[in-house]
């Protein structure tokens, strides 16, 4: 069954983990916290799923790196370690070195498996009671038969390489109950809220225009015309009593005339009233929301059951 690191088999993977390298995480003995050395790698099989995670040992020694089945790691983002179950620093020494030019053949992992693989127990998760047998030498663990098989023993399973499944060992690359995991699935929503921002002022005031003005005013002057016209009795004799001769007699006229008087008043001539109102609009605003879906891949026709 064919292995690949997971860069290669899939160039974006941090997109799927939404920003969480595992890569780089220290790996660490659970319930003792020694520090066993850090992720290099990961492999997965042609399904995209972990199998293994490369262990760089350089932390003791230099360049040595071996395979811990992701059935037996506990991967902690919050605190960025990876804790291995059951594994001590010097059974992760003694384990077989992985050589990424050699690559991962099916020998390789039955000698891997080898070490981790608790003799007749396939189905029951591995906890941290559960220490990595590596007291026997690698190479003469168990008797091989024709198939180069571990023979079968009453205590030890025996695999085919034509028909091995990964599935076959949950307790190596299963997930354990203890290591289940809460993923928080996000969505965003538009949040429309108002703001309230001056846009301006209006200054309303007076000024004075001046202009002139043309009236037409009818005036009435008085004049004195004198008339002389002849009395029908013109020539008649009068008596001397009625004809009375006598010097400074005067008819006195008043002459009047109209004069034009001009005067300005003010008068209230219109009102301006200053008032707000507020007119009303919809304004209409769209963005692209982001929602998180969960994706269940499973193999082997495992039931799912969503609560």
């Amino acid at each position: 069954m064919a292995l690949y690191k997971v860069e290669d088999f899939d160039p974006n993977y941090r997109d799927t983990f939404q920003g969480d390298e595992i890569k780089g995480l220290g790996v660490y003995a659970e319930g003792t916290d020694e520090k066993i050395g850090s992720v290099s790698d990961v492999l997965v099989d042609d399904q995209g799923h972990f199998r293994y995670l490369v262990v760089d040992l350089g932390f003791w020694i230099f360049g040595k790196k071996v395979l811990l089945p992701i059935g037996r790691a506990r991967i902690d983002y919050k605190i960025d370690r990876v804790y291995a179950i059951g594994m001590t620093r010097q059974q992760a020494e003694d384990l077989p070195e992985f050589n990424e030019r050699s690559g991962v053949d099916y020998d390789y992992e039955e000698q891997v498996r080898g070490v981790y693989r608790r003799p007749g127990d396939l189905n029951r998760p591995l906890d941290a009671t559960s220490a990595v047998d590596t007291s026997t030498p690698l190479d003469a663990s168990v008797p091989l038969d024709r198939n180069d098989q571990p023979a079968a023993t009453p205590n030890y399973p025996t695999y085919n390489r034509d028909t091995y499944n990964y599935d076959q060992v949950p307790s190596l690359f299963g997930i354990n109950q203890g290591d289940n995991q809460t993923l928080k699935l996000y969505e965003e929503r538009l949040i429309a809220n108002k703001k309230r921002q001056k846009t301006g002022e209006v200054a309303i005031g007076k000024r004075v225009e001046t202009e002139t003005a043309k009236v037409a005013i009818p005036l009435e002057k008085e004049r004195v015309v004198i008339e002389r016209v002849t009395p029908k009795d013109a020539g008649a004799t009068v008596s001397p009593e009625e004809a009375n001769f006598h010097e400074g007699e005067l008819a006195r006229v008043e002459i009047y005339e109209e004069t034009p008087d001009i005067r300005k008043e003010a008068f209230v001539r219109e009102e301006v009233r200053v008032t707000k109102v507020v007119d009303k609009e919809t304004s209409q605003a769209q963005a692209s929301l982001r929602r998180e879906e969960l994706d269940v891949d499973t193999t082997g026709g495992l039931p799912i059951e969503e609560r």
